[in-house]
């Protein structure tokens, strides 16, 4: 018999369960946890938590909080890893290896995502346009508009196209007398033009009277007329087309700023001379004439 421990070799073997036991020893002692590492290097880069919270923007209590290893206050797995890699490179470690040690404990990293489908723009069946009755509304009245318009100044441009009617023609400025002074003339108003002396209206011309009828025949003529006595019967233009007929018991007297526009009556027989364009007459008649016509004297 034989003394002494008689342990079989299972006896000395150690059992499965403190093996399992050293292994989560040796693992604890070999990898600090993701705050235990972070908060190592901190110290030993010589800052405090106001520090890497100034330079990371993270909030103070999560920075304690993740060095304890709550990662409850981050509000979620995504913001988690972010604050882990923001400290880890602010303290000068490989933030990889702390984000993998917290998807191991958290139950591993999410699925991607998978991208969204490239967008496609949706076809869309034409819709049959109904007629759009505001826009052919508008449409009619610029139409209108632009008819109107075009009719208002068009017949303005026309109307201004044709001819001055006979009669309408601006007054001339009257011939200076002798003495350089020019002629007043009274303010005329636009007057119809008359038709010419008709052979009965000239023969009936009275015989006991001078009478003598200007037409401005070919133009305008200023014309001036005075009686017997002096007394100024017309002192005025007469415009193309216009008449005029002065009587006197004695004599009329006549001045004619263009005597070659002008055709003249003298008691009912029209006066032939070849008077000139634009030549000035001085002419007195008296119930003898047209047998004397002569200019007046001066």
């Amino acid at each position: 018999m034989s003394i002494g421990n008689s342990n079989s070799p299972e006896e000395e073997r150690p059992s499965t369960d403190d093996r399992s036991e050293d292994r989560i020893v040796e693992r604890s002692v070999e990898e600090p946890s993701i705050g235990t590492a972070l908060k190592k290097a901190r110290i030993a880069a010589g800052l405090t938590v106001d520090e890497v919270s100034s330079t990371t923007r993270v909030r103070i209590p999560i920075v304690h909080a993740i060095e304890e290893d709550d990662f409850t206050r981050c509000g979620g797995d995504v913001y988690a890893r972010g604050h882990i890699r923001t400290l880890a490179r602010a303290v000068h470690l490989d933030p990889e290896p702390l984000v993998e040690a917290y998807d191991a404990a958290h139950g591993g990293r999410p699925a991607p995502t998978p991208a969204a489908p490239m967008f496609e723009a949706e076809r869309i069946r034409p819709e049959k346009q109904r007629p759009n009755w505001t826009a052919a509304m508008v449409a009619a009245i610029v139409a209108v508009i632009g008819f109107v318009g075009f009719t208002a100044f068009g017949g303005g441009d026309e109307k201004a196209k044709q001819p001055v009617a006979e009669g309408s023609v601006a007054p001339k400025p009257a011939p200076k007398q002798s003495g350089g002074k020019p002629v007043a003339q009274p303010p005329q108003t636009p007057q119809a033009p008359k038709p010419e002396p008709s052979d009965s209206a000239i023969a009936a011309a009275p015989k006991d009277l001078v009478t003598v009828v200007l037409t401005a025949d070919t133009g305008e003529s200023w014309i001036s007329a005075k009686d017997s006595t002096g007394r100024l019967l017309f002192d005025g233009t007469l415009v193309q087309g216009e008449s005029k007929t002065f009587t006197d018991k004695e004599s009329v007297d006549l001045v004619l700023g263009d005597a070659g526009a002008v055709k003249l009556f003298v008691n009912g027989k029209e006066i032939k001379d070849d008077f000139q364009p634009g030549q000035v007459e001085r002419l007195t008649y008296t119930k003898e004439d047209p047998l004397q016509g002569q200019p007046q004297a001066g």
